[in-house]
Parts: structure tokens; C-alpha cells; sequence
């Protein structure tokens, strides 16, 4: 009796020359040529991402079970790439993968290459560069939908042969061709590549100007022999499609505009689709720790649990929502090939400060959070440029500073207007995402010339044709990125909260203090008779007095000399030390140490009224007008949120970098909160 297919691939496999030990097969394809979704197709959900040692490149390997219960199959995911001429890093770490150059990933046993069955001229070169390291080589034809809607027929047994591996074709959104690769998988890993050259390798080391010219018309004048004689091609519907969709969407005039429109809907989208489930997950966790108090005993361990570990993991999971939403319409963007044309309808732009084209959308994006903005930038190829774009998301004026601005411009600035109909308090806010803008610009163009010197970025890239977005593998890749905001950067988020709580609670104000309240704590907000207004502001008075006497308020009276030329006494160096938590966190410090409690908002009339009467010790008044718009300039400027910190440090893999980025935002928040406050004093303000 016959064995079934599935069974003759998983004894193929066991049988392989790779003997007892798993086999490894690495799957290498360009760019846009279905290599993603063949990968998600294979693995599912069975994979996990990285990346590989000391560089920002993404590793991602998977386990395929074939077919019929077989083996488990290691499946490695080469970089994109168009070549292996080792000119970036990319390249060259697919060359170390494919040697057994890389520490802890074994030499491959058989190499998977995705080809694009409606551009094989520009695949076919990827494939003659591979054949060179003589691996079993399986040819994965892809997108043999659109190129029998365009009327491409190929022969599969004439290119086989031209090629001396097999040629499988696959729809892998549809799960077709799967069992058939996992067949030619199993056959080529028993045998080594044939040994007899190919007639391009007779050109290697051959060329008349010793410049390889004469190894690459070598190659492609064979690319063109295999092409001419296994396929038949008549006009590509498809093709033309595309190029009339293009004519509208890459207009020079409507082009820009139906971009900004896609970019508003998106924007606004996550806005306004993520506030709720947000605002859910803030909500659930601050029960949890009204739970966790009521169950537990008051006391140092009840406090490190309700406002260390889980404020610290909600801070982790609250991003969530605004994550997932702007990966999944980046996703959708370009599984339909859009974002490549959004790419090349901004590379004129963003050249003209030395960045790519790509880094548009996510620097967009970081207006509302550059968490998920830094995340994206992994579709940045060059490592300097991406380095760049992350080193200035942060200045794009994310939501977390809007209680800043909204406290600030509710204390000095609400119910003013300019010329009658000009409201002071929008204008400032407008003024400052205008100064982020500015700023990020300016920073850009200095990096690009100094530390990340590099020529503007050329805009390389194909302009895939336009496709319905497979949802499946959008949604693999949600949860990925999901999944690996939490793993990696809720590791440090949570070890920093965890400090940040004991700098606030350490040491502990003993029990027989006579300290006394902070001088100029508060109005007369709370009337004797109104028991729960007093206890409140018992409470809040003590958690001021322990804030003062905690580690974090030594380190606010220490820093008092160096902030004081900003105008800025301890309580705002206090505020300022627990703003690394988040930005907001410096609207509940100001509502505990002006004794007006801790869950006060930035629209609080207490905690507004506390600040107008605040007095230093020679009775002038703490808070300005001009201190309150330096204050919204130090914001935006410094580096104040250990979700980005531990964000930039996963995604740069560098801690140089981090550090860097928080070292070179203080210094300037500083220079420039100085120069504005002095010159302010100065003109009279």
C-alpha cells in the first residue's frame, strides 16, 4: 500500500540529511514577493520575534508542523532583501544565517525562496545568488493569482529544469500549494545541490573592469534565457490596473491630498476608537488596587502592589489599544500596497531634512503616543535613518503632555483672547505642537550632519500592485506587535515604576514627626464642617509631608539650585523627578504637595486655585504666567516617560542611544526653558 502524501513528507523529513536533529530551513525572498505571508501561513501563530545580536534588525523564526502530524520544521525568516552583496546589514546578516555564521542558528538544511510569479526578472537574481551556497534550494512561486488574472502562463517543469530545484506555486493567503512545499521540502533536503555550474558562474571573478559587471550580465542574460522560454505572457490586466488607481493616488496635486484625508481618518481613528477601551483599562486597574487595599492590611507591602506592580502594568497595558489600532490600519496600508505610494508621495518632504519618505507615518503617529510611532519605524530599512527618526518622535506633542498644557493654561491662561475671538489657551497649544514640529526638524537636520552623517536616503522601493489585504495575516501581525510591546518593553516599565515607588516612599516619615506642612500648601478649599472634605485634606497634607521627606523629595530641594534659574522651586523639581513615570503623573504631584490630594485632574478649580496662591518664602508668587508657559516648553522639550525610554531601548537595542536621546532632550529642554524664562524676566513678564 501506498503511504499517503502527507505521510511520505513527514518520513521525507525524519530521514533527511540532517539526521536526528530538527531541520532548519530558511526562507529568503525580496521584498513584496508574499514572503510574510507565507511565513504567517506556514507558522501561524507559532513564531517568535527578535532580534539578532547587537543590531536593530528584526529576527523572526517560526516552527512549521507539516502536514499529517509530520516534524516540526525550524523556520528561519531571512531579511527582505533584493540581493546579497552584503552592502547592509540586512544583507549581511542573510549571508552569516545561510554560512552558520550566526551563534545560536545552525547553517540552514534547506532554503525556501519566494519568487513573484508577475516580476521573475528582478526575483530571479535573489535565487542565482542563493544556488552559489549550494543548499537545497525550493523556488515558492508566489502571487500565481495575479499572474494568471494577467494573463502570465509559465511553464513550471521548463523553469524547474532551467533552474535544477523544484518550482512549487503557492497562494499561501489562501493555504494553497502548502502540502506541495512541504513535499519539495522534504525531497531536496536528502540530496545536495547539483555540483555542475551554472553558465553565469563562468563570469564570477571574469569581469573586464574588475568591478563585477561582467558576473551581473552574466546573470541577468540568463534570467533573461529562463524567462523567455518558460513563460508566455500577453498585456497584464493587473498591472494596468494599478497604474490608473496611480494616476489619482500619485497625482502630484490629489495625490498629497487623499493622502492627508487616509492619514486624518487613521489619526482620528485611533483617537477617538482607542480612548474608550483605554479608558477601560485604566479604570479596571485602578480597581484592582482599590480591591487589592481592601483585601490586604494598610502598609508598605499592600502599597507596593497597588501603586508599584499594578499601576506599573497598567501603565504597560493601557498603550495597548492605541498600539494594535495603528498597526492594524499600517498593516491593512501595506498588505494594499498603499503605503509604498504614500512613501514616494513624501520622500521630497522628508529628504529635504535628511530622512526617508517612511518616516512620515510614523512620526505622524506619535502625536498621540510615540510608543506605537517608534514601534513602527521598523519598516525604516537603513539603520541610520531609522536611529534618526526615532532620536526625534519623542518631540512630537503627544497626548500624555495635553493635562500639562491643560493645567498650566487653566491656572494663567483660560478665558483670555487675542483681538477679541482669539482664545489664548488654543493658540498655545497650537504653539507648542508647531515648536515640537520645529524642533524635530531642526534636531533631524543637525544628526544627519553630525553623529548620523549619511547622504539623504535615495527612495528605492517597488510600488507593488494593489491588492485586497489578507485580514488573517493583518492580524497576525497586530498581535505580534502587541505582544512584543509587552514582553519587551513591560519588563523595564515595570522595574522603573517599581523604583519610582520606592524614591516616593522611602524613607518613611516617622510616626512622631512634627514636620510641618509644606509652606503655602493650599487655599481654603475644604470647610470645617465638610468632614469628608477635611479628611481629604488630611490625607493629602500627609502624603505631601512623606512625598517632602521621601528619597524623591531630597532629590527635588538637591536639584532646587540647578532648576531654580528656570524659576522652578523643589516641589516642581519633586514634579519633575515623577514625571518620568509619565508626564501626567505631574498633575497629581502638584494635588499632593498643595495638599489638594493625589486624584485631582488638570481642570481641578482646587488644584488651579493652590497654585494661583502658592508664595515662595520673600512672598512672591510661585506661579507666573511666564512660568507656566516655560513649564509647557520644558514638556514638550525633555525626555519624561519610561514607556518611551524602554521602548527606545528595545527597538535601538543600544542603551548608548537611549541614554543618549534622554541626555541631549534635557540638556535642550533646559538651554530653551532658560533663554525663554530670563529673556521673559528680562522684557518685564
Amino acid at each position: 500500500m501506498h503511504a499517503t502524501l502527507s505521510e511520505q513528507t513527514a518520513v521525507a523529513v525524519k530521514d533527511a540529511g540532517a539526521g536526528a536533529r530538527d531541520v532548519t530551513v530558511a526562507l529568503a525572498g525580496n521584498p513584496n514577493a508574499g514572503k510574510t505571508t507565507l511565513f504567517n501561513a506556514l507558522t501561524g501563530l507559532r513564531q517568535k520575534v527578535a532580534n539578532y545580536a547587537g543590531v536593530t534588525v528584526e529576527r523572526k523564526e517560526g516552527s512549521w508542523r507539516l502536514p499529517g502530524g509530520g516534524q516540526q520544521v525550524r523556520l528561519v525568516d531571512l531579511p527582505g532583501l533584493y540581493s546579497l552583496d552584503a552592502f547592509s546589514i540586512d544583507e549581511e546578516i542573510a549571508r552569516d544565517v545561510l554560512t552558520g555564521g550566526i551563534a545560536d542558528l545552525s547553517k540552514p538544511d534547506v532554503i525556501v525562496v519566494t519568487v513573484d510569479a508577475t516580476n521573475l526578472d528582478r526575483n530571479l537574481y535573489l535565487v542565482t545568488q542563493l544556488l552559489e551556497y549550494r543548499i537545497p534550494l525550493v523556488v515558492a512561486l508566489t502571487m500565481v493569482d495575479s499572474a494568471t488574472s494577467a494573463a502570465i502562463n509559465i511553464d513550471l517543469e521548463k523553469m524547474s529544469r532551467f533552474l535544477r530545484v523544484p518550482v512549487v506555486p503557492v497562494v499561501a493567503s489562501e493555504r494553497k500549494g502548502l502540502t506541495e512545499l512541504a513535499e519539495a521540502v522534504s525531497q531536496v533536503a536528502r540530496k545536495p545541490l547539483e555540483a555542475s555550474p551554472f553558465p553565469f558562474f563562468e563570469a564570477d571573478g571574469r569581469s573586464a573592469d574588475g568591478n563585477g559587471h561582467g558576473r551581473i550580465l552574466a546573470r541577468y542574460a540568463w534570467i533573461s534565457e529562463v524567462v523567455q522560454e518558460s513563460v508566455v505572457a500577453e498585456k497584464a490586466r493587473v498591472e494596468n490596473r494599478s497604474e490608473r488607481i496611480d494616476r489619482v493616488l500619485t497625482h502630484k496635486i490629489f495625490g498629497p491630498l487623499i493622502l492627508v484625508a487616509i492619514l486624518l481618518f487613521v489619526f482620528q481613528s485611533i483617537f477617538s476608537w482607542a480612548s474608550l477601551p483605554m479608558d477601560l483599562l485604566d479604570s479596571t486597574f485602578a480597581s484592582i488596587g482599590d480591591l487589592t487595599k481592601s483585601a490586604m492590611p494598610p502598609g508598605l507591602l499592600t502599597d507596593l502592589l497597588t501603586d508599584g506592580v499594578i499601576a506599573g502594568v497598567g501603565g504597560v497595558l493601557v498603550f495597548l489599544p492605541q498600539i494594535a489600532l495603528l498597526f492594524l490600519f499600517i498593516s491593512i496600508l501595506e498588505d494594499t500596497g498603499y503605503m509604498a505610494r504614500a512613501a514616494f508621495i513624501l520622500d521630497r518632504l522628508m529628504r529635504s531634512v535628511g530622512l526617508h519618505g517612511k518616516a512620515f507615518v510614523p512620526l505622524l503617529s506619535s502625536f498621540a503616543c510615540a510608543i506605537p510611532g517608534i514601534m513602527a519605524m521598523r519598516t525604516i530599512e537603513n539603520p541610520k535613518d531609522r536611529l534618526a527618526t526615532i532620536m526625534i518622535a519623542p518631540f512630537m506633542s503627544c497626548s500624555a503632555r495635553l493635562p500639562v498644557y491643560t493645567l498650566m493654561i487653566g491656572a494663567f491662561f483660560s478665558g483670555q483672547y487675542l483681538f477679541g475671538f482669539l482664545s489664548v489657551g488654543a493658540l498655545l497649544i497650537l504653539s507648542m505642537y508647531t515648536l515640537g514640529v520645529v524642533t524635530a526638524v531642526i534636531v533631524a537636520l543637525l544628526l544627519k550632519r553630525t553623529v548620523l552623517k549619511a547622504p539623504a536616503p535615495p527612495l528605492l522601493m517597488e510600488l507593488p500592485p494593489y491588492r485586497m489585504p489578507n485580514f488573517k495575516v493583518v492580524a497576525v501581525n497586530v498581535f505580534q506587535r502587541a505582544g512584543m510591546f509587552v514582553k519587551r518593553a513591560g519588563t523595564i516599565i515595570l522595574t522603573i515604576s517599581i523604583i519610582l515607588w520606592a524614591l516616593a516612599n522611602f524613607p518613611r516619615l516617622p510616626e512622631t514627626s512634627n514636620t510641618s506642612a509644606p509652606e503655602s500648601s493650599t487655599s481654603e478649599v475644604a470647610q470645617a464642617d465638610d468632614p469628608g472634605e477635611a479628611l481629604k485634606r488630611e490625607e493629602a497634607q500627609a502624603a505631601g509631608e512623606q512625598l517632602s521627606y521621601s528619597v524623591a523629595g531630597r532629590l527635588g530641594h538637591a536639584i532646587e539650585p540647578v532648576i531654580r534659574p528656570l524659576g522652578y522651586d523643589w516641589k516642581i523639581g519633586i514634579g519633575l523627578i515623577s514625571s518620568f513615570a509619565a508626564r501626567e503623573v505631574f498633575v497629581s504631584t502638584m494635588g499632593i504637595l498643595y495638599s489638594v490630594g493625589k486624584d485631582e485632574d488638570a481642570t481641578s478649580s482646587s488644584l488651579l486655585q493652590a497654585m494661583r496662591d502658592a508664595k515662595r518664602k520673600d512672598g512672591t508668587p510661585v506661579w507666573t504666567p511666564l512660568l507656566a508657559l516655560t513649564t509647557m516648553i520644558f514638556y514638550l522639550l525633555a525626555f519624561q516617560c519610561m514607556s518611551t525610554f524602554a521602548t527606545v531601548r528595545r527597538e535601538t537595542n543600544s542603551w548608548k542611544w537611549t541614554l543618549f536621546m534622554v541626555g541631549y532632550m534635557t540638556v535642550l529642554a533646559y538651554v530653551v526653558t532658560f533663554l525663554v524664562y530670563q529673556g521673559g524676566r528680562l522684557l518685564g513678564f
